[in-house]
């Protein structure tokens, strides 16, 4: 009986509110409706200046702040998230800055010493001066001061308030300046959370502008009876939401709004796996025909399915629903989303399915839209080539997720619970275990010695 009440049982509560990312994905559409029309908001105010949609690739980053802005404020004054413990702050304290004026200093130093050695690594890699990233470098450029400026302010009052404010910053300031006992585990801790930040920041700017620009601009009287363009403009949309809530993510990791990195993962396993998906370590699944490449002489499904309508419509409606639920496993994450990192434990959303909902929905997406298996020159080589190379990338997928969980396995008894509860509850993935267990080979039974 207490077996079965366990299995039916709730989740643990989400760290993060379901209101959270709604919010966020409301003030997004908000800003993409108001640039696609523009030239009407413009003639009916009497704005000066062109009057052309705003698709441009600063229109893509002036959408963060509309993304962000709501999130922050439903976390702080709705969700209240800086009155919870594990902020690490006490707002009660009020110390003098004088108090703390030392630590301040202390951290002041790792965390510049930190952007100077991010801005060498941004200049010493040639991928950063080529192709996309360039936008990234410019708009980083252009940040940099003012993060500059406005980290002076920020650390000097968040350490009044801190339980604890000698952190792992404070630790890496601590072992350059060489005056002060500091924690080897801290600045690693430190250094692999500000290395996710800055290479997962700069490729997350990226890729900002291209699908802003194709949603913004895009002609829904002129696709609407085309299943083959429509639903690429829907995906393109939906990995907006994608990519820009995710961007807000990476950036605004902020202790006041518990959206800090508490801690990056710390296992090198976790690292090569989810290196090897991004440039410029692995081109394959960004389209070129690299090292896992996949789509060498394929055409897609539209080409394969050509001249059958009702089933162009429902493949169609299949992959806008797969990417919907892979831009859902985001906007799901609020404030918090990011690779590699435990910033609290979601279990509401798609995650009360699935562990993993977007490493799902993003390769049953890639299988169904490329057909790797069908390809336009007969080659039965290439064929094979391709669906072993795809088959490897979602072995990568799933080598990503298990390295993660073992992250957030360690870190958290909230997560241990709610990784429990999904085994016994949640539909996919008791679907999968039960598989997994069925496939395993059993143990031969002892017998009895006679």
């Amino acid at each position: 009986m207490s077996q079965a009440k366990h299995e039916t049982a709730a989740p643990p509560v989400s760290d993060v509110s379901v209101a959270v990312g709604l919010v966020g994905l409301a003030g997004l559409l908000f800003w993409v409706l108001v640039c696609r029309n523009w030239p009407a908001i413009a003639d009916a105010l009497a704005i000066p200046g062109p009057r052309a949609r705003m698709s441009g690739p600063y229109a893509s980053v002036a959408t963060m702040l509309f993304t962000g802005a709501p999130m922050v404020l439903w976390s702080v004054l709705v969700d209240k998230v800086h009155l919870r413990p594990s902020t690490g702050i006490d707002w009660s304290l009020r110390r003098p800055a004088r108090a703390t004026l030392d630590v301040s200093i202390t951290k002041l130093g790792g965390l510049w010493a930190t952007f100077a050695i991010i801005g060498a690594f941004y200049c010493l890699g040639r991928w950063y001066w080529d192709g996309q990233y360039l936008f990234a470098m410019e708009v980083i450029g252009a940040a940099a001061p003012i993060v500059f400026a406005l980290s002076i302010p920020y650390v000097l009052w968040l350490d009044r308030y801190m339980i604890e404010p000698r952190d792992s910053t404070w630790h890496f300031g601590a072992m350059l300046i060489g005056r002060e006992a500091w924690d080897v585990g801290q600045v690693k801790k430190h250094a692999r959370a500000w290395a996710i930040k800055a290479f997962f920041g700069a490729f997350m700017i990226s890729i900002l502008p291209g699908g802003f620009a194709q949603v913004v601009e895009a002609d829904f009287g002129a696709i609407g009876m085309d299943p083959v363009r429509l639903a690429d403009v829907l995906v393109a949309g939906l990995f907006v939401i994608d990519v820009q809530i995710g961007t807000v993510g990476y950036l605004g990791t902020l202790r006041p709004l518990d959206a800090h990195i508490r801690s990056g993962n710390p296992f090198l396993a976790g690292w090569v796996a989810a290196l090897m998906c991004y440039p410029p370590f692995v081109w394959g699944t960004m389209g070129r025909a690299d090292v896992l490449a996949y789509e060498v002489n394929t055409a897609g499904w539209g080409y394969w399915l050509q001249g059958h309508t009702a089933l162009l419509w429902v493949w169609a409606a299949l992959l806008v629903c797969l990417t919907a639920v892979y831009a859902w496993a985001t906007f799901a994450f609020g404030l918090r989303f990011s690779n590699l990192t435990y910033r609290g434990v979601l279990t509401n959303g798609p995650y009360r399915y699935t562990r993993h909902p977007a490493y799902l929905s993003k390769n049953l997406f890639w299988w169904c839209s490329s057909m790797p298996f069908l390809v336009t020159n007969g080659s039965l080589t290439d064929m094979v080539r391709n669906t072993v190379m795809l088959s490897v990338i979602s072995t990568i997928y799933y080598w990503r997720a298990k390295t993660e969980e073992a992250h957030l396995l360690g870190e958290d008894p909230k997560y241990r619970e709610y990784h429990r509860w999904m085994a016994e509850n949640a539909l996919i993935t008791r679907a999968f275990a039960i598989v997994g267990t069925r496939l395993r080979p059993r143990s031969p039974e002892v017998q009895p010695a006679e």
